[in-house]
């Protein structure tokens, strides 16, 4: 496991783990990730535990006798999409090490409203004090998971398997990891982790480079070889023609139309193909659960979202806490 806690890429497991074989770009990130190992969510929960806890937990401590036990049950609200079992599960057993829990599902499971999804037994005090966090945790894992799938459903209803929902770096700060598994627990794929896995040239990086983006992504690819999947935005057929031109393995086309988005996919493509090689094409910019659909049909082969972890509602997740003899 990679000790660095803001390197992501092996955390999530997957076939992103390996460096690329003979200049492969790496296989994209999807599918429901490997379980995360326990140092890497104890890099999350542990400070979470010590913000809500502090020096202790007043109200158990003076009110729920030392040895009293309990059981206590998660309970859906709601229908969803499983996200963060294995964090919930970890934080009941930091504050109780010996507290049990049997969980009924795993994570990018569905579940519906009713539906008991982990039962916990342990000192009633621990579970108490662990109750909010872990909450915490699983209700916004779950909320991103669910609104990932939703995404999910809308794009193949418009375009087919081939069409992919993927996240951005729009994530809150230090839980991008958590986040970004979310995702792929909902059907969704990731994007980039960050600066330093994949490039990609934006408006602002071309006008500071003071030079043409087919020279820019040139250079970039005797610099970064290639090995490192490179993605240039557009705003206009000029500039997405000219990441054609200029080698990029992805084609943002941002803020368009659907009948500008329907009307370049083929003509980026058939430019790729005139160059001998193959372009993906994504969409981003203005995507939401009711435009979704119609830009899937477009042609493009990804949606990059960014509500999929900015603006994902809590799950309605409860715990039901009741006492052992």
């Amino acid at each position: 496991m990679n000790s660095n806690p803001l390197d992501t890429r092996s955390a999530l497991g997957g076939s992103d783990r390996a460096a690329p074989v003979s200049g492969a770009l790496p296989a994209p990130r999807r599918g429901i990730p490997e379980p995360l190992a326990r140092e890497v969510i104890d890099r999350f929960v542990r400070p979470a535990l010590e913000e809500d806890r502090g020096g202790g937990d007043l109200t158990s401590t003076h009110a729920v006798p030392e040895k009293a036990r309990a059981r206590a049950r998660l309970i859906a609200k709601s229908s969803g999409v499983l996200a963060g079992l294995d964090v919930f599960a970890r934080t009941f057993v930091l504050v109780d090490p010996a507290a049990t829990i049997a969980i009924t599902q795993g994570d990018g499971t569905p579940f519906r409203k009713g539906d008991s999804i982990a039962l916990v037994e342990g000192l009633a005090r621990a579970l108490l004090t662990a109750e909010r966090t872990a909450l915490n945790f699983i209700q916004r894992m779950s909320g991103t998971a669910t609104l990932t799938a939703r995404y999910v459903a809308l794009a193949r209803a418009g375009g087919g398997e081939r069409v992919r929902i993927l996240d951005t770096r729009k994530t809150t700060p230090n839980l991008r990891l958590l986040e970004k598994y979310a995702v792929r627990c909902g059907g969704g794929e990731n994007h980039r982790f960050g600066l330093y896995d994949e490039v990609m040239v934006k408006e602002n990086h071309i006008e500071l480079a003071g030079k043409p983006i087919v020279d820019v992504l040139r250079d970039l690819r005797r610099a970064v070889g290639t090995g490192v999947r490179i993605t240039s935005e557009a705003r206009d057929e000029k500039e997405a023609r000219a990441g054609v031109e200029g080698g990029a393995d992805v084609i943002l086309l941002d803020n368009m139309t659907v009948a500008e988005l329907a009307r370049l996919a083929p003509l980026l493509r058939e430019q790729a193909r005139a160059l001998g090689r193959a372009v993906e094409l994504e969409a981003s910019g203005g995507i939401d659960l009711s435009t979704t659909q119609a830009i899937a049909a477009t042609g493009v082969d990804r949606l990059s979202v960014g509500a999929l972890t900015h603006s994902a509602p809590a799950m309605d997740l409860s715990l039901e806490l009741e006492p052992l003899a």
